[in-house]
């Protein structure tokens, strides 16, 4: 068993959680309903319980593996104690969208409501895994040159070596266990439909219109399952896009605000000031994974 112990990188520009690795020995912090506003995989290393996520409960037990997106609704319930890691990131440090072609992890791993959140690890992936977390332990407590750059690759191990392994588990199926319920499908749809066109379809009807359904109806869904308004999950996933834009790139505000479907740079500014309460300037000069890390 890893030694009980926390590492967490912070966002200096807003003082928020960009990465973290964690081990624990309860289930104390998951067993109530979590809806983080971060990527979370969660490696049971000892007990068992109900894992609750989306619409379905399953059962989990030592050597699961599970993957959670951000704002994703779970919660772990167990009469035991459970034991194991777990490996939190925001999207600023790592977005598995804009990684999609390398890892693969969207669609399998992560953001598919109709399998199991979760997969079981075999022996020679727990060796992997266990590795990698030594290492990202090891990394994570040494700010030094390209920091950023090597927790990222760990990072990418880790996912690429869950992804393969559940495709090969749950290869890609009709997973809808007893349902028929329509939600699980417009919620799926809706996350597809938002990561493809977030930089040209702003608005909740456009969203309601592809999906074929009223925007009341889809409003009423989206807040139930997220607690959030449709507006808003589209309006983090732009913003999360300009923030990676202005500390990766060296492009200018108006050609960002612009690939992201502004033709106003000034109302674009003002769009990101009132959700990341700077401007876009100010985000540029004073934050910066990939500089404060390196």
């Amino acid at each position: 068993m890893l030694d009980k112990s926390t590492f967490t990188l912070i966002n200096p520009q807003n003082g928020n959680l960009a990465f973290k690795l964690s081990t624990f020995d309860s289930n104390s912090q998951f067993n109530e309903i979590q809806r983080l506003n971060y990527f979370s995989l969660i490696w049971i290393q000892k007990g068992k319980g109900i894992v609750t996520a989306d619409f379905s409960d399953n059962p989990f037990e030592e050597d699961n593996l599970f993957a959670f997106s951000p704002y994703q609704p779970f919660m772990l319930a167990s009469e035991e104690n459970i034991e194991g890691v777990a490996l939190h990131f925001h999207p600023e440090f790592f977005c598995i969208y804009k990684h999609q072609a390398e890892i693969s992890a969207n669609g399998i791993l992560f953001n598919n409501i109709f399998k199991p959140p979760y997969v079981t690890l075999d022996e020679s992936s727990k060796s992997t895994l266990e590795m990698v977390v030594g290492q990202i332990r090891t990394e994570i407590q040494n700010p030094e040159l390209s920091q950023y750059e090597l927790l990222v690759s760990y990072l990418k191990i880790f996912l690429i070596t869950a992804t393969r392994l559940k495709n090969q588990q749950q290869p890609d199926e009709d997973f809808l266990g007893s349902t028929d319920a329509k939600e699980p499908y417009i919620l799926q749809n809706l996350k597809n439909y938002i990561e493809l066109h977030f930089k040209s379809k702003h608005s909740a009807s456009d969203y309601a219109d592809l999906l074929n359904i009223t925007p009341k109806a889809l409003a009423k869904i989206t807040k139930n399952h997220f607690n959030k308004t449709l507006t808003d999950l589209i309006s983090e996933r732009i913003i999360i896009e300009a923030k990676r834009e202005l500390y990766l790139t060296n492009k200018a505000v108006k050609e960002i605000a612009f690939e992201l479907g502004y033709e106003d740079e000034h109302y674009f500014s003002r769009f990101f000031k009132n959700n990341a309460e700077v401007s876009p300037q100010i985000y540029r000069d004073t934050v910066g994974f990939a500089r404060g890390m390196t």
